[in-house]
Formats: structure tokens, sequence, C-alpha cells
């Protein structure tokens, strides 16, 4: 049966309507898994995506009996698929396929309860003793969370991360997961029958339609042995998301945090000679990267190649004094994690000496020092990072497949050059062609643009300017509330939250005050409240109806220019012969941009405004680039006339 049919058969069941953008991404879809050419879809909110690749991937994987891979950036699209999508698909093709199709989530290793290390107690390597942790009386937060993961690792089915509610900090999941190098293996561990991780392994082996994300997608790319099914077609949900995933992944990191958890895995293992020498040395290097200064490395300073070399040499020598046959499990365990950590620290120095080796122009790692504040903390991490991660994806991700990359948000400046070439397309061998199925909102009788082209540039403070502050009062008001503030900085957030809450009578949340998702839930159930953040509100936020009709950017987002990676790539289009700010400053930004304004309009009923406080985005050179990359709305630079149509949806709703 062609795709269209199956199409229209599931969107019936559905209850559903026809759209014509879903009726030619699928179509497109189906063609390129056909074709065997790479293809890049932007499609827009409300387009119905999710079906338009699900259709023809369920159909190809049961006509083929070969599976699809579908990854994802983020746990709520990947719940969607596996909780609601799927499913419901599964049903309305019931009658029209020749089996009913079945579908598995797989996760990296981590992501899962290690039944070994719960049950033979090789936990603690965080403050407290590892006794300590199982005794019901443990006092502190990470003890009662790790006595909680015990209980629940009886009751679980999946020992998935994402399964427990509430979850936990990062500090207490690490005492009851491994990594992939920590791990025994099945056949070693007296728990591999009954691995989480490997029942969702064996589940995908055996599907129709995996389910993953980004990051395993990527150690699949990278890893020497395959950690996904075999697969020849690959589709890429959130696709703008997949080089900056890839890249976390590709980054290797030295800390105090890593090299202390080093210290008490071996602390039992070697003699007491190697661990006095170890600690000598991790100590002193330690010193060093706190005392040093933050930023981009060029060049290698003569005192941190001496301790890089020193700390490499050492955690190879602590290494290879630890015995790894022996059987008993706990023991084994134990020396599996020691040895772990102290090959990543032995393969990340290498590393960081290796990157400064070949000329700058030619040099394919960046390498940073950070010092990152934390509740008045500060901790220090020596970082390394790939350049680019676009040769990575052309000949380990999509050499051996075809895969479909899709989106809300692909084209930068009206264009899929930039994406093309970040994913490594453009200089691909297999053929791959773009294309743009709109979306089902009339954009611009739904939406206005508004740039405020009367306000000063902001500043460099990163705090909004009392100009800028009073546009957004007289702005929320008329919106009465009803708004969604996407700042460059938590800094510039928090300045103007507290500034709005004195000057206006609608209540106004600040991401921080509380989670994200709470937040999210009471800005979306409280249509006078307004809601003001940072990043992940750029791109996590789904909220239709009236509780948002206006969306306010504070200035356009470009990085920071001192951040280490970007600026490093940007010297490099520069040095290539490439204008470097636009192609990486400026796509950057674009990106950002498309998915702050994608906020607005979620459902087609939804009306509202986007604000742009930022004049440059209406006097720059740059500025019809950006505008480019946005949806097509109604744009305008004044002021009086957006306060006026806010004042109308505002009466109207």
């Amino acid at each position: 049966m062609p795709v269209t049919q199956l199409l229209a058969t599931a969107v019936a069941a559905l209850g559903g309507k026809e759209r014509t953008g879903q009726l030619e991404m699928a179509e497109a879809v189906a063609h390129a898994f056909s074709s065997g050419e790479h293809l890049a879809v932007q499609a827009g909110t409300g387009t119905g995506k999710s079906l338009a690749y699900l259709v023809p991937a369920i159909d190809r994987a049961i006509t083929d009996n070969t599976p699809v891979v579908v990854s994802t950036a983020t746990i709520a699209l990947q719940r969607q698929l596996v909780n609601r999508d799927l499913p419901q698909l599964a049903d309305a093709l019931a009658e029209t396929l020749p089996r009913r199709p079945s579908f598995a989530l797989l996760k990296g290793r981590q992501n899962y309860l290690c039944l070994n290390k719960i049950h033979n107690g090789s936990a603690g390597d965080a403050a407290e003793e590892p006794q300590e942790l199982f005794r019901p009386q443990a006092a502190s937060a990470l003890g009662r969370e790790v006595l909680r993961l015990t209980e629940w690792a009886s009751e679980t089915d999946t020992g998935d991360r994402d399964d427990l509610k509430p979850g936990v900090a990062d500090r207490s999941w690490g005492q009851v997961s491994v990594s992939a190098r920590e791990c025994l293996g099945m056949a070693r561990c007296p728990f591999g029958t009954d691995c989480f991780s490997e029942k969702a392994r064996a589940k995908a082996g055996i599907a129709d339609i995996v389910v993953t994300n980004h990051a395993l997608l990527a150690i699949d790319a990278v890893a020497d042995s395959a950690v996904l099914p075999e697969h020849r077609l690959l589709v890429v949900d959130e696709a703008h998301d997949l080089v900056d995933r890839v890249t976390a992944v590709a980054t290797g990191e030295l800390t105090a945090t890593s090299l202390g958890i080093a210290s008490r895995r071996i602390a039992q293992l070697v003699e007491p000679e190697m661990l006095q020498r170890w600690e000598r040395m991790s100590g002193a290097f330690i010193t060093f990267i706190q005392n040093a200064p933050a930023g981009r490395m060029d060049h290698l300073d003569d005192e941190l190649a001496i301790q890089l070399t020193a700390l490499r040499d050492t955690a190879d020598a602590a290494r290879s004094t630890i015995d790894t046959s022996p059987t008993d499990p706990k023991a084994a365990a134990a020396r599996n994690e020691a040895v772990a950590s102290l090959l990543d620290i032995a393969d990340t120095a290498t590393r960081i000496l290796s990157a400064f080796g070949p000329a700058i122009a030619d040099r394919t790692d960046v390498v940073w020092l950070d010092h990152e504040e934390n509740r008045g903390s500060t901790r220090t991490f020596l970082r390394v990072a790939p350049l680019s991660v676009a040769g990575l994806l052309r000949t380990r991700l999509f050499a051996d497949v075809t895969a479909v990359l899709t989106s809300a948000t692909l084209t930068v400046g009206g264009s899929f050059d930039a994406m093309a070439a970040a994913w490594g397309l453009a200089d691909s061998e297999t053929p791959w062609r773009g294309i743009d199925v709109g979306s089902p909102f009339q954009h611009a009788k739904s939406g206005i643009l508004y740039v405020a082209a009367q306000l000063p540039p902001p500043g460099r403070d990163g705090t909004g300017t009392a100009e800028q502050l009073t546009e957004i009062a007289e702005l929320i008001t008329a919106a009465g509330g009803r708004t969604l503030g996407l700042f460059s900085s938590m800094r510039a957030a928090r300045s103007a939250a507290e500034a709005m809450s004195e000057r206006l009578s609608t209540p106004v949340l600040c991401q921080g005050d509380d989670t994200t998702t709470t937040l999210v839930e009471r800005f979306a159930a409280e249509p006078e409240t307004s809601l003001f953040g940072t990043l992940s509100l750029w791109q996590g936020v789904d909220v239709p109806g009236p509780s948002l009709s206006l969306v306010i950017i504070d200035r356009i987002p470009f990085p920071r220019p001192d951040d280490p990676l970007l600026s490093a790539r940007q010297r490099a289009v520069a040095a290539a012969g490439g204008n470097g700010f636009m192609a990486v400053a400026a796509s950057h930004a674009a990106l950002l941009l498309a998915q702050g304004a994608g906020r607005l309009l979620r459902g087609t009923d939804d009306r509202g405004v986007v604000a742009v406080l930022d004049s440059r985005m209406a006097t720059a050179r740059y500025g019809g680039y950006l505008r480019a990359s946005l949806p097509p709305f109604w744009a305008t630079t004044d002021a009086a006339a957006v306060r006026a149509a806010l004042q109308r949806l505002t009466k109207a709703s």
C-alpha cells in the first residue's frame, strides 16, 4: 500500500485532519528510504512530523524486515513516541499491515540501574562510606536517595532512570549505575541475565522501530563495538540539536571530582607507595588548574605539559598494578571501576597533550579551562572538544545509513547549507536534499514580530537598560501577563524578574525558583503569570492557548565572544577564507531565535507577539539574515501598534 494511503488510514483512525505538509514529508521520507539519499526536512510546529516519518518507517521496517532507528534529543519526545505515537499507530495500521510492528526504547548503559553495583555494595564514590549508604538510619540526602533506589530496584521492570518519580540527583544515581567501561559484561556479571541494560538491548535487537537519543547515537558512532542494533535507516528528530549533543559526547574533561573518585576507587587496590604517588600527582594537578586563568588555550604551557604528562604516566602506572582477573563479583566490580577511572584520566590527558601538536590552523581539538560558580563554590574543568564533528558524523554515522533529519528549525538565513555543513553532509559522497514543508499556521495573520528599533543597543553587562525594562513592563501590562521572557543569561532573567515584580500587578516567575517543569505547569495554568528564564526555556516550553500571548527576547543570542569552542570554530572559518562571524556566531543566534520565536504559536488558534528588544535586529547588516530564519510573522517596529494588538488579545481571551 502506498505510504500516502497508510498515512491517511492512520490520520483517520487517530481522529486527525489531512495536512499538506505532513503528506509531503511522508512521501519525501519514503522516497529517501528507497533512493538512499539523505533528507533534511524542516517541518513547522503543527505539521505532525512524527506521524510523517513514523508511518513510512513502520512500512519500510515491516516490508523489508529491517529495523529503523529514531533518535531524539529530549526525554519528552522519546516518551511521546514510545508511550503514545507508536502504540496508537500500531493499532491504527493493524488491519493494513502484514503484522503488528514492534518498538523499543534504548538508552546508554548509565541510564539503567546496575544490579551488581547495588547488591555487591560498590557504591560510595561520593562523600560517605559505602556501608553507611545502606543503613536505614542514613541521614544525608545522598544516603536517603540511594536507599530509595535500592528499594526501587526490586519494584521496577525497566531500571530506567526516567521512570523514577520523583527523580534523584546525578550524584545519587552514580552510586547505582555504571558506564560501559565499568561494566563487568554479561558473561562475568552474576546479574547478567537480569541486567536492565541488557534486557533493553535484547528488546531493541528484535524491534522494528528503535527509539534512542542523540547521545547514544553519538556513542554508537565513536565506539569500537556497536551499541545500537545493526540498521540501515535512521531518522534524527530534533536534528537542530544533533551537533551539540555529539560534541558533548566527544568532549573529555579533567576535574577535581573525577580525580577524587579515582583516588577513592584505587585506595584499597594499590600499594601505599603507589597511592601516595597518585595523590601527590593528582593534588598538584588540581592545584595548578585551579590557579590557572580560564579561557581557550592556543599554546601548551610548559608547566601544564609537565603536570599532564605526570598525571597520565601515574594513572597508567597505577592501572598496571591493579589485578583485573579475580572472579569474585564484588572485587571484580571494584577493580573495573578503578581501572575505568584511570583509563579515562590517562586518555583525556593524552588527548590534551596531542591537541597542541599540529599548527593552530591544522588542529582538530580545542582545549580550554573553565571555572564554574555553583552555589557559592567554584569547580574547575580542563576540557578538550572537537573543533568540528562534521567529519565524525559523515564517516561514522551517515556513511552506512540513509538518514532523515528533521526539526521545526533547520534553515539558517533561509538555507539548509549551514546545517548540512555542520552535519558533514555537504562533503558526503551520498547526495542529500532539503525541503521545507511549511506549517499549518498562518503566521502573518496569527503573529507579530516586533523589533524595538527605538531602544539603545543592549549593554555588555548582561542586564537590561532602563529603557528596556520600561519596554518590558509596558508590553506585559498590555498582554495582561501571559508572557514568556527569554533571556541571554540567568543574570539578565533574574534582574528583569526582580524589576517586574516591583512594577507589575501580575505575577512573575523566574527559572530557578522551582523545578523548570513545575514553573512551566504553573505558567500554563495561571494565564496572568509571566515566566522568565534562559536557554532551556528557549527550546522546552510548549504552552498552547491564552496563557502565552507574548514572547520577549531580550537580545540577539550571539555566543559569548570568549566562548572557547565557538570562537575557535569562528577563527577556523576565517582562516579558510570564510566569514567566521556569519558562519558561526550569526548561525548560532539564528537557530536559537527561531527556537525561541517558535514558542509563540503552538496551536492553530493561538495569537500573539514575538518582541525582540535588540535594535540591532533592525539596524545591523545581519538583521535580514536573522529575520529570514524566523517564521513569516507580520513585522513591525511600531511599539504603540503592538501594545494595542496585545490589549485586544487580552480583552478577547
